[in-house]
């Protein structure tokens, strides 16, 4: 697919002012040459080319807006100067597996004041005897070049994504706020939790009393049960004595009458 249909599929209905990021790796560019991308992009701050057969950078348009330029294999071999003219916020630049051999042609990047890192993998000027010295001692405005720093530490994440500056400080404390907000709810969680072991507790306690009323009623009719038995038992007693007496009264009776025949 070639770089201008390639550009209209990218821009998904959008307008070119709307776009932040275009990626237009692989395609085919037209004699080396950028082709299909205006100045009309004004708000495009990443724009990556990797392989595309560029020659030269000549037909870049004005992109003012732009922090972060990825050129890497390609054959590229000069005409840098036109970065300086059209892309002047430019702070991440990638010029990998390019055509570049001496440390001359990066001489134009003085001019790219707030070029941060650059990288030149698999470029031959990367075989030069103090290669690295001599790139930071051209271009003093660099912190990083090819991933590491003048005392070869390594470049961190954040200075490898555009715009990656407070992203993180961001995250930090949307998750201090998540993690307060956590510790709302479990002091909640355990107010509710304590409150519900006072409930039962007092629950416990009113069925111990609930339970003791009864037994006590349960006593209580027992007792009444037994008095009323002792009751009967002492009835049945008195009358049986009363029919003993009435027996021997009667026996007494008979004895008299026989008395009285024998005299």
């Amino acid at each position: 697919m070639d770089m201008k249909k390639r550009i209209h599929l990218e821009l998904r209905n959008r307008t070119p002012s709307d776009v932040r990021e275009l990626v237009l790796d692989n395609c085919r560019s037209v004699e080396g040459k950028i082709e299909g991308l205006t100045s009309e992009f004004v708000n495009l701050e990443f724009l990556s080319l990797i392989n595309v057969g560029l020659i030269s950078v000549s037909n870049l348009p004005k992109l003012a807006k732009l922090k972060k330029l990825e050129l890497s294999d390609n054959r590229i071999s000069g005409g840098l100067d036109v970065l300086a003219e059209k892309l002047p916020n430019l702070t991440h630049l990638n010029l990998s597996g390019n055509k570049l051999k001496d440390i001359s042609t990066l001489e134009p990047l003085k001019k790219l004041e707030n070029l941060k890192s650059l990288d030149l993998f698999n470029c031959e000027v990367t075989n030069l005897n103090d290669y690295r010295e001599s790139v930071f001692k051209l271009l003093p405005q660099l912190t990083y070049l090819d991933g590491y720093d003048m005392e070869d530490r390594e470049a961190s994440d954040s200075d490898g994504e555009v715009d990656g500056e407070g992203v993180d400080d961001d995250e930090d404390e949307e998750g201090e706020e998540e993690e307060d907000e956590d510790g709302e709810e479990e002091d909640f969680d355990e107010e509710d939790d304590d409150e519900e072991d006072e409930e039962e507790v007092e629950g416990e306690e009113d069925d111990d009393e609930v339970s003791g009323d009864e037994e006590d009623d349960e006593f209580g009719q027992d007792g009444e049960v037994e008095d009323e038995d002792e009751d009967e038992d002492e009835d049945e007693e008195a009358e049986a004595g009363k029919g003993q007496k009435r027996k021997r009264d009667a026996e007494d009776e008979d004895d008299d009458e026989d008395d009285e025949e024998d005299d």
